[in-house]
C-alpha cells in the first residue's frame, strides 16, 4: 500500500490535505534526489541499515504468526480490494495481502493475531506499512514505479518455494529473488515487476519506511506522508479494510475504527 497517485483534486478544494500532497510530491522527489544520505540505487545494501540485521533474526518468529493467518489463505483480500490504486496493476486473485498498518492506518485485528510481529516492526526506523504479501501460483505483475520516492521498500523472505529462474522481482536493471529469512531492500519509485511462475504461494513481510534524507528533505518528505494519510485514496482504502475485517473476524469483533 503506498500513497495515492495524482488523479486531480476530486473536489478536495484549493486548501485540502490531497491537493497539497499532489502538489507538494513532485518538487520533492526531486529534492529527495538531492539529499538522500545513501544516494539513489535501485537495491540498497543491508549493511546501511543496522536494525536490518535483527529483523532477519526474527523471521522464525514471524513465520510463525503467518502460518497460523495462512490457513485462511483464501479468505484474505485482493490488494485492489482493499488499496484502490492497486487495480492500475492487479485485477485478479492473485496477490492477497494481511495488513498491519498502512500508513498510520492500523488493523488493530490484525495486530491482535500477529503480536509478535507487531513488536519487531515497530523498531523499524519511519514505518509505514507493514503487511503479509502473498503472490499466489502463477501470478506476475507488471512493470510499474511507485508513486512517490520518499520511502523504500523492504520484502522479509517468509516462505519461498523451490526455484530455477521462475520466481523473482526486477527493480531498475537489478533481478533478485528472494530467500526465507534474508532482507531485500529497494527503491520502488524504480520501474519494477515481480513474478511467481512456480506452483507454490510467495510470501514475504512487506515493509515501507521512510527515507533516509537529510535536512531540510527529511523534514518535508515526513510532511507529505502525514498528509498523505488524508487524501480520499487512503480514506477509501480505510473503509476497504474495515468492511474486511468485520467479515474476517466476524461482526462482533471490537475494532478500533478511529486508528
Amino acid at each position: 500500500m503506498a500513497p495515492p497517485r495524482d488523479r486531480g483534486n476530486c473536489g478536495g478544494g484549493p486548501a485540502s490535505p490531497a491537493l497539497a500532497f499532489f502538489h507538494g510530491r513532485r518538487p520533492a522527489e526531486l529534492l529527495h534526489l538531492r539529499y538522500a544520505k545513501f544516494g539513489n540505487p535501485c537495491v540498497y545494501e543491508n549493511k546501511l541499515f543496522p536494525w536490518v540485521a535483527k529483523v532477519e533474526k526474527d523471521w522464525k518468529i514471524i513465520r510463525s504468526e503467518l502460518d497460523r493467518v495462512l490457513v485462511r489463505r483464501e479468505e484474505l483480500p485482493n490488494i485492489q480490494d482493499i488499496s484502490v490504486d492497486a487495480k492500475a496493476i492487479t485485477t485478479d486473485a492473485g496477490w492477497k495481502i494481511f495488513p498491519l498498518v498502512a500508513y498510520g492506518i492500523k488493523s488493530e485485528a490484525n495486530i491482535a493475531l500477529c503480536p509478535e510481529t507487531w513488536r519487531i516492526v515497530q523498531k523499524i526506523p519511519g514505518l509505514k506499512t507493514a503487511m503479509f504479501s502473498v503472490f499466489q501460483p502463477g501470478k506476475r505483475l507488471p512493470p510499474h514505479r511507485g508513486p512517490y520516492n520518499g520511502v523504500l521498500r523492504l520484502h522479509l523472505g517468509l516462505l519461498v518455494p523451490e526455484h530455477h529462474g521462475n520466481l523473482g522481482i526486477r527493480i531498475g536493471s537489478e533481478s533478485r529473488t528472494w530467500h526465507e529469512g534474508g532482507v531485500l531492500v529497494f527503491d520502488d519509485a524504480y520501474e519494477h515487476e515481480a513474478w511467481n511462475e512456480t506452483g507454490k504461494p510467495r510470501v514475504v513481510l512487506f515493509v515501507d519506511f521512510e527515507k533516509p534524507l537529510r535536512f531540510p528533505a527529511n523534514i518535508i518528505n515526513r510532511m507529505l506522508l502525514r498528509l498523505a494519510r488524508l487524501t480520499p485514496y487512503l480514506r477509501e482504502g480505510t473503509d476497504n479494510l474495515r468492511r474486511w475485517e468485520r467479515q474476517f473476524h466476524g461482526e462482533e469483533q471490537d475494532l478500533d475504527l478511529k486508528r
